[in-house]
């Protein structure tokens, strides 16, 4: 695997970002970790809710603050995967979301970066926010996703429905040093 680092999105990659929505949808992706981008009709819109998203200030009613990351390949300057932290619970997210989402683009799957990002991710929630733990939740039929809590050191709570999606959530807990 190659070297990666988390950015905060900027203009530069607003390309990359809609080539990577595109191919998560052509790939029936849930794009998990990208905040609004599956409904935003561009991206300078995506990135103008993702802003919203991180200000205090701004964050949409109903919604939590949230940081979003883009994970990029430092050998070619590559969006890799997208991860979103959010810094606090509403109820949605303290039942099926939990503090952090995350993906990794279609093509680049089962190379350790959902493990990479997750781990810069944690040290984030922990040296910048302040957390001692962190819940992260993932689909019941996402083996990779759970893989990668459990090497994070995710301990596994209960499994909750979600009925608006339909699906069944793992629920993790990882406790940071």
């Amino acid at each position: 695997m190659d070297t990666i680092k988390l950015i905060l999105p900027t203009e530069e990659y607003l390309d990359q970002v809609w080539a990577y929505r595109r191919e998560c949808r052509e790939a029936d992706s849930s794009m998990d970790g990208c905040g609004p981008l599956r409904y935003n009709e561009s991206a300078a819109q995506w990135l103008t809710d993702v802003r919203a998203y991180a200000d205090p200030a701004t964050v949409p009613e109903g919604k939590v603050q949230a940081t979003q990351f883009l994970s990029v390949r430092e050998s070619d300057g590559r969006l890799v995967g997208m991860i979103q932290v959010r810094h606090y619970f509403n109820d949605y997210l303290e039942q099926f979301g939990g503090h952090i989402g995350y993906s990794v683009r279609p093509d680049e799957r089962r190379k350790g970066y959902a493990r990479e990002q997750l781990r810069l991710a944690l040290s984030y929630c922990r040296g910048t926010l302040g957390l001692d733990r962190v819940l992260i939740t993932c689909n019941t039929s996402n083996e990779g996703s759970r893989r990668t809590i459990l090497s994070a050191g995710g301990v596994y709570e209960n499994t909750v429905h979600e009925p608006d999606r339909n699906v069944d959530r793992e629920r993790y807990w990882i406790t940071l040093p």
